[in-house]
């Protein structure tokens, strides 16, 4: 394998980034080329949503070739190309051959959510101490239990309120994560919708995979109400979907909201306001897990 290194202006990185696609590239990455200096800038935007502009001031875009030639024609292609103008080649060099599939399997351990519930790779074997286990690899579909979100959603499942979750709609659901998560401690029935039809089929093998059963679909699945409601999802839809997933918590249910930063606590309480009381129950890295209850 061999690498491009290139130096692209912020308006030049949209263009560069696809030419090289087109020159079958296998891979393209772009960083900020003043990273670690104090030129470093940071994009800001929300997680999980575009970012503000389509590079740094001054970005650094790698490109994977499967060997010399096809890197060094890269180059010279791209510097005929008026858009070229302003950007330069950083170096061509060889990639040291690795087992990427090991590598990429050393950088997912067994998630621990509480002593007795893990989330554990397929190629790892449980601890001990485990009594419940989701078996879940990393996927096109987000929740692999990595991030605080997810953890936070799982450790309340795990602790879930007296009298059981009960009826469970996990709603943006990625992996089913959660979806599988609550079964495992009693939930039944547990549907789980999302938007992409990726994630429902991921859904559905995930289910298999861990001898769960459950119910995936888009989200016109998801009706009536149920006793407990999951999303892990983002501030700004959530704010949107305020409405739709009130609605379906029944009474005396809860309400399980992640996905939202610190910073946006307040914002989430007022869109709650007429419809549920929304506190926060948990929180990790600046990331917060807001829980309402129905009275009954």
């Amino acid at each position: 394998m061999y690498e491009l290194q290139l130096l692209v202006p912020e308006d030049g990185v949209e263009a560069v980034s696809d030419a090289l696609e087109a020159l079958d590239a296998l891979s393209v990455g772009v960083e900020d080329a003043d990273a670690q200096t104090p030129a470093e800038q940071a994009l800001f935007g929300e997680p999980g949503m575009p970012p503000p502009r389509e590079g740094w001031q001054r970005s650094r875009l790698t490109a994977l070739f499967p060997d010399e030639a096809g890197a060094r024609e890269a180059a010279s292609l791209l510097a005929a190309q008026e858009f070229f103008e302003g950007c330069s080649v950083i170096d061509v060099r060889a990639v040291a051959e690795q087992d990427w599939v090991r590598l990429t399997q050393s950088q997912f351990a067994p998630v621990e959510i509480t002593p007795e519930f893990w989330i554990v790779p397929t190629w790892h074997e449980p601890p001990e101490a485990a009594r419940r286990v989701i078996r879940l690899d990393p996927g096109l579909a987000f929740g692999t239990g990595t991030h605080p979100t997810t953890r936070m959603c799982l450790r309340w499942i795990a602790n879930a309120p007296a009298g059981g979750l009960g009826r469970t709609l996990d709603y943006g659901c990625g992996s089913g994560i959660l979806a599988i998560g609550a079964s495992l401690h009693g939930a039944d029935p547990v549907d789980a919708v999302d938007i992409d039809e990726a994630a429902v089929r991921s859904t559905v093998d995930n289910a298999s995979a861990n001898g769960v059963t459950l119910h995936a679909g888009l989200p016109d699945a998801a009706s009536g109400a149920y006793r407990t409601v999951l999303a892990n999802i983002l501030a700004t839809p959530l704010k949107v979907l305020a409405p739709l997933l009130c609605a379906h918590v029944e009474t005396g249910g809860s309400l399980v909201l992640a996905g939202i930063l610190s910073r946006q606590a307040d914002e989430l309480v007022e869109a709650y306001a007429p419809y549920l009381t929304l506190s926060v129950a948990d929180e990790e890295d600046g990331w917060i897990l807001m829980t309402a209850r129905r009275p009954a």
